[in-house]
């Protein structure tokens, strides 16, 4: 739901009405907090939810109670997402990656002193990500405030965030169905493998493939937020052949960071499973994956790329239907197809991701390629006035 906020603060600040940022901000941060609630219940559920959905009962166990732990997180990600977008959105990136690479290597302390120290084990692990994500929102909070960076930008909590939620929450809803329908797609794809014949092996190796993944998509969200940034300050500002340009140069970036990831994956093949495992038989599965995960870091690096691009022009909504076809239509069916029916395994899941992934490049290409730029930057400056930026002065 935070990347609504892409759009809004994005436009807001290439339309140089500043202090709407902060309210913007604020707005999602009393939306986030009050939407974490009921998911901080699911959570606490975890466990007695995967054994209804026939998972194996140990491992149903091990995920409900890290999740347990996790609840506190829960609330300080969401504050934290409102923070990166307030500071992403106006291009001050640098303490952002100050304050996530001082909360790492304290993360990395953390975590060894709870997991193997006080011998917390999971538990430990959940923890240690509670305590490093409410560091990082208080490192950017004290510099929002203090900052003359954010002076413009963060003028102090106001009434004015209590008007018009709304606003912020019927762009909030679609960009989190949009940002969900993927993730819970590769989630499941986790899930399914533990209703496989040696569901340990399955999960593992497929949960293996999962971190990989996600620790490549850093990049291409890194990506993502830059073109969003960029092509949202500029359908703000009146210049859609700016927006344009930025997204053609993205997209040459991403292919070429596509293609050297792919490529390192690849070599690494043999080698990847050993920093997980010991054990032979998933460290084999494993360098098997990888050149299905290549193939698949390569794609989403892509898609990622027209996904920010779409977070900067507004289309959260169309992009919803886009994931919702190519993930749930698409990918899951075949996973299902190739994994239980032509009996692939965890490889024919990974093998439907794919198809979904295709799917999604496409038609997110088609969209770009199909754009009035000029028609588009109209529209984000009707959204400043609607949102009531075009009131205020600067």
């Amino acid at each position: 739901m935070g990347s609504a906020l892409e759009t809004l603060c994005g436009q807001a600040y290439g339309a140089k009405q500043y202090h709407m940022l902060g309210i913007h901000t604020q707005r999602a941060m009393l939306t986030l907090l009050t939407v974490s609630i009921p998911l901080a219940i699911i959570w606490f559920y975890t466990g007695t939810i995967l054994l209804s959905l026939g998972q194996n009962s140990e491992i149903s166990a091990g995920a409900g109670t890290f999740n347990r732990w996790m609840i506190p997180s829960l609330f300080a990600y969401g504050l934290l997402q409102c923070l990166n977008r307030l500071l992403q959105t106006q291009n001050n990136v640098f303490p952002m990656m100050l304050s996530s690479g001082a909360t790492s290597l304290l993360h990395i302390l953390v975590c060894w002193g709870l997991v193997f120290r006080c011998e917390l084990g999971s538990k430990g692990a959940a923890l240690a990500i509670t305590i490093s994500n409410w560091i990082n929102v208080f490192l950017l909070a004290i510099y929002v405030k203090y900052s003359p960076a954010c002076a413009k930008t963060w003028t102090g909590f106001s009434k004015e965030a209590l008007h018009d939620i709304f606003s912020f929450v019927k762009l909030a809803v679609p960009s989190a169905i949009m940002i969900c329908l993927e993730y819970w797609s590769f989630e499941m794809v986790v899930l399914l493998s533990g209703l496989l014949p040696n569901p340990k092996l399955e999960a593992s190796v497929l949960s293996i493939s999962l971190n990989t993944c996600w620790m490549v998509y850093m990049i291409s969200v890194g990506l993502g937020g830059t073109i969003s940034t960029r092509v949202s300050n500029e359908l703000g500002a009146g210049r859609p052949q700016g927006a344009r340009l930025a997204i053609c140069v993205m997209i040459i970036i991403a292919l070429s960071e596509g293609a050297a990831v792919g490529i390192l994956t690849i070599l690494a093949r043999k080698v990847w499973g050993k920093l997980y495992s010991n054990e032979e038989e998933v460290i084999r599965y494993v360098a098997d994956m990888m050149p299905l995960l290549a193939l698949s870091d390569f794609l989403d690096g892509f898609q990622c790329v027209l996904s920010g691009a779409a977070r900067g022009c507004g289309w959260q909504k169309l992009c919803s239907f886009i994931n919702l076809g190519a993930y749930y239509v698409v990918a899951i069916p075949l996973a299902v197809l190739f994994a239980f029916i032509f009996h692939i395994g965890g490889m024919g899941l990974w093998m439907g991701i794919i198809c979904g992934l295709v799917v999604q490049v496409v038609a997110l290409v088609a969209i770009n390629a199909c754009t009035d730029w000029d028609r588009e930057a109209a529209k984000a400056i009707s959204q400043v006035e609607k949102t009531g930026i075009g009131h205020h002065g600067t």
